[in-house]
Parts: structure tokens; C-alpha cells; sequence
């Protein structure tokens, strides 16, 4: 919201400097993005008198002027403006003089004749028509004849206005206006404000006698006012009004069409002027739009409608979109004679929806999404008739109409002084917050408070405290330490575990990646997975940013080939990332509840380790989470994976996760020319393992005894069966397995392998005897041949 400070002196008389302006406001809880001061890259420009008009000696396009600017001499000017003649008053910038844009002006020679100055047209003071009404299309800008010799053009064409901007939330609706924000600088500066009450009578018949107004939706719009302007005289607003929109950031366009503009900004109430002359049945009927029906709004594009959007009709079509834009089949025209005012309000929910679904922005629009006052639309359409009646632009006629429902209750909130200071933490008088409530236009009731109803934010005592705080000075309210006996600070187990997890992986020489939950489909083509996969059961966003943002992912490992894909084209030699990443798996499609959201941790190198590194890394974090024993098994489906070097994980029968080398076609997706190994586990699954607490034990009191078994198994048969085989048939006793060789050659039958473990026996009681190992390593031997292995 842009605040022209000359415009706020309507309503309360602050002498403050703009710096202290904004300062004070920005300490009483507006915030203030900046300000600026209008025509001050205007400098050196005057408006000036020309005495004599000479054809140029060298050119038949120039003229040498002498021009009167105040100074004790005439000063001489080249120009080609084809409109100068002798006696014109015009702007002239002077010798070492700036205009908008950055352009500096110098005395200069034009074809062998010196010119100390330019006169300036309405575009090189950065104008427009709607700014300068009477000056001409073509050349230099021609003054009143009455204008001044030597003043600067800035105070003679009221330039150099300072303009606050404030950034309002959405809680203050009642800041979105001049009225607004002139409040809250009285309440800040302490000063006192005013606001006169409109009059605009009218003249002739009421406007009941010949219109009439229907709302058949009153939920989304509670009141409804119209008023009607004769003998309209479309023409240009004059200077003050036009520059005042400016500064405001509206362009002025013509006198009806500003005073809605500017009523929109000095209240905060949208208006809208329709041309009667093509509203059909005189009468206008607030109601749902049918399904399909189509206007073309004001911006010249023709909008498709469904019935959950409120529009303005006639009796045969509709004319507005409610609290948006207006339509163009009923907009002010040059020759437009009579005018209907529409001060609303409407639903601020379903003006956001319908916004939205419009694709359509307004100024209106984000004011009504805020929430306005019931009470403001009356103030503001006899606020538009009464600058009808002072700009000459029309005869205002009698009466209102105002189809209203009934009108909200008055909001009551306790007034307790001792419990806003306690939680304030500071020691204000009942009288200091009264004086503090009163020039907020808060009315106290005894112990009641009785909030406005432009201040829709107030709703309870910490509001309140709010108000008292702001106006107080948060400067003045001491700083204090916590107690600390209600604290209980500290990170939850889950945090824990993360910040763990996070620390191992970098101890492992792993990066730490964030990247976007929101994903492409195409993900799922580049990791090749099948159209028919259940992992494709994806949630679409409704209002995406783009393609490449289009769907929640079912699966991490997608993103972080996207990094690995970047670190390989920047040619960094070998890259290890991980990341703790969520993905979101819906319980059905179309959603019907909240889907399952669930932490994976994924992780990939290139450049050095392979498949076993990415297993010792599985199985390390197995033991630092206190896993328990991990089962291996061989993955040869898995689409994203090489299907011989790919292994799911278990936890008992708990599934974990996958880990292996990419599958070649996946590289070539993401345009990767280096092996890469991966793995994808279930945090959420690792948390959930009931996980023992941990015991140590005392180191053995007596020593083991080693076997080595050479074993000859089908080339099929698994390192983790046979292992588990010896560990079953060893018992108690058989304290560790280790395999230490794998080998298959010419020695070895066709189909067959050999593999060498390492066997350690131990008792806690005693020394293990030969007999006792033999026969330990006899009943092993036993198993082992009942699943076809043979001692080699």
C-alpha cells in the first residue's frame, strides 16, 4: 500500500520528517518497506516564458528561442518542437539539469547554434495525458498563460509528494487504506484525527423509484449498496486527483473512474461503475453464476464461469465478476450518461476461490480476500457521489438503495488490565491503556472491551496486549531471562536418531544433499520403473510450478541420481551423497485422506568402492542403530538395479531396503558414464525395531579353537545360506564364521565352487577339548551335506 504523506494530512497533521515518519511507524508495529520522494530526479527544471521565435540559421527543423526563465538575462534554446511560437509558457530544463530516466541535460551546440537548455514534452518528465489533461499529443508541453516565470516544476505541477509504502498483513484489512493508515499515524504520533462524514444528498426521484436491486446469495454477499449519477460528463480528473492516484501507484484514466479508484484507496471499499445504458430491465441481481456461463472482463478476456462464483447480472447477462473486475459489456464510455455506483461486500472466501480459478488478480480482489467492513460500503459510495458533486462530473440523484443482511454482533472481549501487564511483563496504568484504546477507536465498556468493527482482528486479550504493547514502545518492555522451571527443552528420541544418522554418514565421508520433494513423473521412465509398478502410485499437485514439480515422489533414489547426474558433468572425480529425504505414499487414489509420509535414507558414490562397500556401510549402520543381525538376499527384479549385483535387506522378516550397483540403462537415463552404487533403506523401519538394550560382555577367560572348512556348492548356492547352515548346526559353542575364499576353476566341477570358511569355537566355562570341536564340526558337516555341500 503506497501512502502519498500530502494525502494523509487530510486527516491528521503530522510534521514529522519522512525518515521519523517511517521510523515511528515501523516502532508501533507497521511495517514500512521504504519510501520515496516523487520528481527527485527532477532537478534544475523550471517553467519559463518564450520571448522570440527564429528560423535556424542551418536547419529547417530548428528554431532558436529566446527564453525568459527568471534569470537576469534571456537565455538562448535550439529546438525542433514543431508547437513553440512566441508568448508559450513551457518547462525547460535547464543547463546541468536532470530528467527521469537518468538523462542529464548540458548546454550544446545544434548545427553551429549553442542552446543552454531543452524544452520538454509531457514524456521527458516521465507523464502521461492522463496526468497533463491539456497538454498536446505531439511536442513540447504548452503551460497555462498564467503559469509563473522560473518556478520549479515540481511544486507547479505538484511532483514532489513523499510516498510511504507499507507492507500489509492480511490481519488489517482496515490498513489497505488511507483512512487506515492515517488512523494508525494519529495513534503513533499521538495527534488528533478526523474523518468528515460524506454528504451527497441528490436531487429529483429516488433511485428506489426507478432501479431496484436483488441479492439471491446473500451468504456470499451481505450487503449490497447502489447509487445513481445523471447527466454524466466523462472528462478528465483534475490535477490534485490525478496526482494523488499516481502517487498512489493507479493510473488516473477519467473523472468516474477515479473517484472509484480513488474512494478504493482513501477507504479501502472496492467500488464499481456501471454504464445504465447497458443494463438491461433496470435492475441488478446479486446471484451464483450458471455452470459455463462466459464474460469478458474488463481486461478484453473472455472468462469461463461455474456456479460457485458470485457475479453482478442483469436481467439478461451478467456484468461483473464479484469483487474481481467488472465486465466489458457494461464499462464507462466516453459517451456514458448515467452511472450506477456499487459499493459491496462480499464474501472474502469466495472472491479468493473464484480469483484464483479466473486466474485473475485485482486490487479489488485482494481487499475483499482480507475480510472489509460491514459498515464501510455507505461511507464509501456517498463518499463517491460527494466528489461527483465537487468535480462537476454529474447530478447525483436522491436516495440509496441498500439490500443488506442483518448486520454482525458486536464483538465483546474482557478488560483486564493486571493480566495484560503480566503478560506483557511490564507496568502500564488502566488510564495509559484507555488513552492507548481510544485513539484506535476502541470503546470501553466498563470492564468490556468493544473492538470496532474495521478491526476484525481483534478477538481476544492477547489481542489486546498486542495493541498495548505496539503503542507502549516494544522498546520500553525489558528484556529478561527465563526462569527456566517450566522448561523442557532438548531434542525428541526421532531428532536424536537423525542427528546420529547424519553424523555417521559424514564420518563415512558422505555429503549431506537437500533436494525437492516434488518431482517429475518422468523420474519414474529415467529410473525404469514399469508403468504398471505400484510405485507409481503418485499424488498429483493440484496448482504444480511446472512440469518438473508435478508429483509428491514414492521413491527417493530418483533425486539423488539427479545430484550424482550434476557432480558427474561438472567432472568432479569421485562424489559420495546421502540424504534423509521424504517421500509420500497415499493410502488410496484420489486422496481421500492424508498420505503416508515416510523418511528414506538414500545414498550413492562414484568414483570409488563397489558393491561391498556399499554392503560394509549397510552393515555398520546396522550396528550402530542396534539392528540385530541383517539377512541378504539376492534382488534381481528390481528395475533400477543391476540384477547381479543388487541385494534387498531384511531385518528378521521386516524388508529394509535395497542396495547395489545402478543398472547400466539407468546411467545412460541420467547421462552418467561411471559405475554407481546405491542403496535405499526405510528410516521409519529402523526406528521401529524394538531394539534391545545393549549388554557388554567380559572378555573370554579361556581360548578357542579353529577349524577351516573347504567346501564344494552349486555356483547358485548363497554365501549367507551356507553361513547360516554353520551356525545352526555349530550351537553354542561356534562363536564366529568367517569367509575368506571363493574360488572356481579348473579344479573345480562345472557348475560347482569352492568355499573356504574359517571357523572359531569357544566355551565360556572351560577349555574345549579336540573330541568335543570334531564332533561340533561332524554335525556341521552333516547339515551342510543335507543341502548338497561337500567337503572339498
Amino acid at each position: 500500500m503506497k501512502l502519498p504523506l500530502s494525502w494523509l494530512k487530510d486527516y491528521t497533521d503530522i510534521s514529522a520528517s519522512v525518515k521519523e515518519y517511517c521510523d515511528a511507524l515501523t516502532l508501533s508495529g507497521s511495517k514500512v518497506e521504504g519510501y520515496e520522494i516523487l520528481g527527485e530526479d527532477i532537478t534544475n527544471v523550471v517553467t519559463a516564458k518564450v520571448l522570440k521565435v527564429e528560423q535556424h540559421p542551418n536547419a529547417d527543423k530548428l528554431k532558436v528561442c529566446s527564453v525568459d526563465a527568471g534569470e537576469a538575462e534571456p537565455l538562448q534554446i535550439v529546438t525542433g518542437a514543431p508547437n513553440v511560437f512566441e508568448g508559450a509558457h513551457i518547462v525547460l530544463a535547464k543547463n546541468d539539469s536532470t530528467l527521469p530516466g537518468g538523462i542529464k541535460i548540458k548546454k550544446s551546440a545544434l548545427r553551429g547554434v549553442e542552446s543552454n537548455g531543452m524544452m520538454c514534452s509531457i514524456e521527458e518528465l516521465g507523464l502521461t495525458l492522463n496526468d497533463v489533461p491539456y497538454a498536446p499529443e505531439y511536442g513540447i508541453l504548452i503551460l497555462a498563460e498564467d503559469a509563473p516565470v522560473g518556478m520549479d516544476i515540481r511544486e507547479y505541477l505538484e511532483l514532489s509528494d513523499q510516498v510511504v509504502e507499507f507492507e500489509i498483513t492480511s490481519n488489517r484489512p482496515d490498513c489497505f487504506s488511507v483512512i487506515g493508515l492515517a488512523r494508525e499515524s494519529a495513534a503513533t504520533f499521538e495527534r488528533p484525527f478526523s474523518v468528515h462524514e460524506p454528504k451527497a444528498e441528490g436531487t429529483g426521484a429516488s433511485i428506489c423509484d426507478s432501479f431496484a436491486v436483488e441479492v439471491t446469495a446473500p451468504d456470499l454477499c451481505p450487503r449490497y449498496c447502489a447509487r445513481m449519477i445523471k447527466d454524466v460528463k466523462i472528462e478528465p480528473s483534475p490535477q490534485w486527483l490525478a496526482r494523488r492516484l499516481r502517487a498512489a501507484g493507479v493510473r488516473p484514466i477519467n473523472n468516474i473512474v477515479d473517484i472509484t479508484n480513488y474512494v478504493m484507496l482513501e477507504y479501502g471499499q472496492p467500488m464499481h461503475a456501471f454504464d445504465t445504458a447497458y443494463l438491461s430491465g433496470n435492475k441488478i441481481t446479486v446471484r451464483r453464476a450458471n455452470e459455463g456461463e462466459v464474460i469478458t472482463t474488463l481486461d478484453e478476456t473472455e472468462r469461463k464461469l461455474d456456479s460457485s462464483m458470485l457475479v453482478i447480472a442483469d436481467a439478461e447477462k451478467a456484468v461483473a465478476v464479484a469483487g474481481v473486475m467488472g465486465g466489458m459489456n457494461s464499462e464507462i464510455q466516453p459517451t456514458t450518461k448515467e452511472v450506477l455506483f456499487e459499493s459491496a461486500l462480499f464474501d472474502g472466501t469466495s472472491v479468493r476461490l473464484t480469483s484464483k480459478k479466473l486466474g485473475l488478480r485485482t486490487e479489488a480482489s485482494g481487499r475483499y480476500e482480507k475480510g472489509l467492513d460491514y459498515y464501510n460500503t455507505v461511507g464509501a459510495v456517498n463518499r463517491a457521489c460527494e466528489l461527483v458533486e465537487q468535480l462537476g462530473a454529474g447530478t447525483v440523484v436522491a436516495g440509496m438503495i441498500d439490500t443488506a443482511a442483518p448486520a454482525p454482533a458486536a464483538r465483546k472481549i474482557p478488560f483486564r488490565p493486571d493480566a495484560i501487564n503480566r503478560l506483557l511483563g511490564i507496568s502500564v496504568s488502566r488510564e495509559e491503556m484507555e488513552a492507548i484504546f481510544a485513539r484506535l477507536g476502541i470503546v470501553i465498556d466498563g470492564d468490556t472491551v468493544i473492538p470496532p468493527s474495521f478491526r476484525p482482528d481483534l478477538e481476544g486479550e492477547a489481542d489486546l496486549a498486542e495493541e498495548v504493547a505496539r503503542f507502549y514502545g516494544y522498546d520500553k518492555i525489558p528484556s529478561t531471562l527465563s526462569s527456566g522451571t517450566n522448561l523442557n527443552a532438548g531434542k525428541t528420541p526421532a531428532q536424536k536418531n537423525e542427528d546420529k544418522l547424519k553424523s555417521f554418514m559424514t564420518a563415512q565421508g558422505y555429503s549431506e544433499t537437500l533436494t525437492y520433494s516434488f518431482v517429475s513423473a518422468k523420474m519414474y521412465d529415467k529410473l525404469n520403473i514399469p508403468e504398471a509398478d505400484t510405485i507409481r502410485n503418485y499424488i498429483r499437485i493440484a496448482n504444480p510450478l511446472g512440469e518438473d514439480t508435478a508429483i509428491m515422489r514414492t521413491v527417493a533414489l530418483g533425486s539423488l541420481m539427479e545430484a550424482i547426474a550434476t557432480n558427474v558433468h561438472y567432472r568432479s572425480p569421485k562424489v559420495s551423497l546421502f540424504e534423509l529425504a521424504n517421500v509420500y505414499l497415499p493410502k488410496a487414489l484420489p486422496l481421500t485422506e492424508l498420505p503416508e509420509e515416510r523418511r528414506h535414507l538414500v545414498f550413492a558414490q562414484y568414483g570409488e568402492g563397489d558393491y561391498y562397500t556399499v554392503k560394509g556401510l549397510v552393515e555398520e549402520l546396522a550396528n550402530r542403530f542396534t539392528l540385530g543381525t541383517l539377512t541378504f538376499k539376492p534382488e534381481a527384479e528390481h528395475p533400477s538395479f543391476h540384477p547381479g549385483r543388487t541385494a534387498s535387506v531384511y531385518i528378521g522378516e521386516q524388508y529394509l531396503g535395497v542396495f547395489g550397483q545402478i543398472h547400466p540403462q539407468v546411467l545412460v537415463n541420467y547421462d552418467i558414464d561411471v559405475p554407481v552404487y546405491a542403496a535405499e533403506l526405510d528410516f521409519e523401519t529402523m526406528l521401529a525395531v524394538n531394539v534391545p538394550p545393549m549388554l557388554y560382555k567380559a572378555l573370554p577367560r579361556f581360548p578357542s579353537m579353529n577349524r577351516d572348512l573347504a567346501l564344494i556348492v552349486d555356483r547358485d548356492t548363497t554365501a549367507a545360506d551356507i553361513e547360516a547352515c554353520i551356525r545352526r548346526a555349530g550351537k553354542k559353542m561356534l562363536c564366529d564364521v568367517q569367509l575368506f575364499d571363493v574360488y572356481q576353476g579348473k579344479q573345480i566341477e562345472e557348475g560347482k565352487k569352492s568355499m573356504a570358511y574359517s571357523l572359531v569355537f569357544r566355551a565360556e566355562d572351560r577349555t574345549l577339548t579336540d573330541a568335543e570341536v570334531n564332533t561340533a564340526v561332524e554335525r556341521i558337516l552333516k547339515a551342510l551335506s543335507e543341502m548338497g555341500a561337500t567337503l572339498r
